[in-house]
């Protein structure tokens, strides 16, 4: 009897692990494939982020009016803590400027013909494939962004070290033995980290390239990765691809560990079944029950209490599956809360954003000049927004968001000087609070002390207390050695955003002074309306 219960259990068991070993390996595809999908989103936040650089440097006056010596100065500053340079080049790919080498110094033409021509016929910006090249002597890769302006330069082009890229690649998390790398259209190794030991520039296998053909997916044909898988991506927008391979005896070594551990508790079961089978057979019977009992409740949603048997490991699983109960049910409640709040958010911004595209057009003629206007005021408002994300939106210190606004229009930090004692601004704060300061430096680089080398702006805060009133800051913007300050003719929308935007927003006052000297702009805030617990 021992035995007609012992081996068909064993049987069914092995039945069963060969079914998880199955349904491992598609789950091993789909791990894979997601990790795969994860590092082409790392990747495409990099590219996104040059490409945003680009759109941003397209307006740089200094490129506009095609003085490429101020805007060389202006890029290399700008772009030295990014590891990223920039090129400007005309239509046939002479070199303007190049902020790898000093300006003035001969250049000839750029390295990547094929890929400005692929960016000037598409007027899109384009990755282009990795190449060698001339400047650096090293491997990489360019993103071109075509330009639609009066001066002579043709297209904008940043250029980063693919050395630089494969930073952002990381390994840790992959089981031994596996790799990870970006591919460009033509199949070369863009970079790679892991234990293939690829280099950039190097011919990843043209019969498994020739396959990565749909958006994403997994490999594991024996005759051309021999007991491997990998698993592809393509980069949304982009000709890149991300992939991520290794053995698959690696990421399923637990299950290989319970194999083993089968054979040998079959063994032992065997030899004492014949004294202990009944006995074992009621225990197991009863504590598999009382688990699945636990596991129906579970499955309804209910939180479970673990229950108490003489199986020790029975008791483990009791308590997981208890633990299990209590944190979905937190989790759902997290979710809940997020959805909430990412309604919330979402209603706030989109009411934002109609205001400003209901006043700005009131105030612009044309559709050309009503697009650039709500793209700049936009531009500022998502520097707002990527800030509150970098700190979880639970708020920004004052001069952390003051520098963040200020850093895209300021060739140096020695032209801005700022004072006061730091705090944490509310996040809703910090989106009114960037729209006021967005305008403010705009008008400045156009009109005002940033728009001359030796121009200076002063902002400084000071706490405001006075008996029986509630407390209020007092923040000030004072520009000087710019241009003579003449007062505007008539109130614009940027008017309206520094003045009654701003005091609205903090239950203050605005005061702006059009002095000859320089601008003077001072907000009377409320307390309240700035500061976050």
């Amino acid at each position: 009897m021992a035995l007609a219960v012992a081996l068909p259990i064993l049987a069914f068991v092995a039945l069963l692990l060969m079914q998880l070993e199955n349904n491992e390996r598609n789950a091993l595809k789909f791990r894979t494939i997601r990790d795969a999908q994860s590092l082409s989103r790392t990747i495409d936040r990099q590219l996104q982020d040059m490409a945003t650089t680009l759109r941003l440097l397209s307006f740089a006056p200094e490129l506009i009016r095609g003085d490429f010596g101020a805007f060389h100065d202006r890029t290399a500053t700008a772009l030295r803590t990014e590891s990223l340079y920039a090129l400007v080049v005309d239509t046939e790919g002479n070199q303007l400027l190049n902020t790898r080498r000093p300006y003035g110094d001969a250049l000839g033409k750029m390295s990547n013909l094929p890929s400005l021509q692929a960016a000037l016929t598409s007027g899109r910006i384009e990755a282009s494939d990795v190449f060698m090249g001339a400047t650096s002597g090293q491997w990489v890769y360019n993103v071109t962004f075509p330009l639609d302006q009066p001066s002579k330069a043709g297209a904008l082009i940043l250029t980063q070290n693919t050395r630089d890229l494969a930073r952002l690649i990381a390994v840790d998390a992959l089981p031994p033995g596996w790799s990870a790398a970006v591919l460009d259209s033509s199949g070369h190794v863009v970079a790679a980290a892991g234990a293939a030991g690829l280099s950039a520039g190097e011919t990843f296998d043209p019969r498994i390239v020739s396959q990565l053909i749909a958006s994403r997916g997994a490999l594991d044909q024996e005759d051309l990765l021999p007991r491997q898988v990998l698993g592809y991506a393509q980069l949304p927008g982009w000709s890149w691809k991300a992939i991520i391979w290794g053995p698959i005896a690696s990421a399923q070594e637990s299950l290989l560990t319970t194999w083993r551990l089968l054979i040998i508790g079959g063994l032992v079961l065997l030899a004492i079944a014949i004294l202990a089978a009944y006995a074992v057979a009621r225990q197991v019977r009863s504590t598999i029950r009382s688990i699945a009992n636990m596991a129906n409740k579970l499955g309804q949603g209910e939180i479970v209490s673990p229950v108490e048997t003489s199986v020790v490991e029975a008791n483990q699983v009791a308590i997981a599956l208890s633990n299990a109960s209590f944190d979905r049910s937190q989790t759902e409640d997290r979710l809940h809360f997020l959805m909430h709040e990412l309604v919330h958010r979402s209603k706030n911004l989109l009411t934002l954003v109609q205001a400003i595209t209901r006043q700005l057009a009131r105030q612009n003629d044309t559709v050309d000049q009503l697009q650039a206007a709500i793209a700049d005021r936009l531009e500022g408002l998502a520097r707002s927004i990527e800030v509150l994300t970098s700190e979880q939106w639970s708020g920004v210190s004052l001069r952390k968001a003051v520098e963040f606004h200020l850093e895209p229009f300021a060739q140096s930090k020695d032209r801005l000087e700022i004072v006061g004692k730091d705090f944490l601004v509310k996040p809703e704060a910090v989106q009114n609070l960037g729209l006021a300061l967005h305008e403010l430096a705009t008008n400045s680089v156009k009109y005002g002390a940033l728009s001359v080398p030796e121009g200076r702006v002063h902002i400084e805060w000071t706490d405001i207390e006075e008996e029986g009133e509630p407390p209020q800051i007092r923040l000030v913007w004072e520009e000087s050695n710019g241009p003579p300050v003449n007062a505007p003719t008539h109130s614009g929308f940027g008017t309206t955003v520094i003045k009654t935007h701003a005091a609205a927003a903090f239950s203050g006052t605005v005061q702006v002074d059009f002095r000859r000297e320089g601008l003077l702009w001072v907000l009377t805030a409320s307390r309240a309306s700035l500061v976050r617990d």
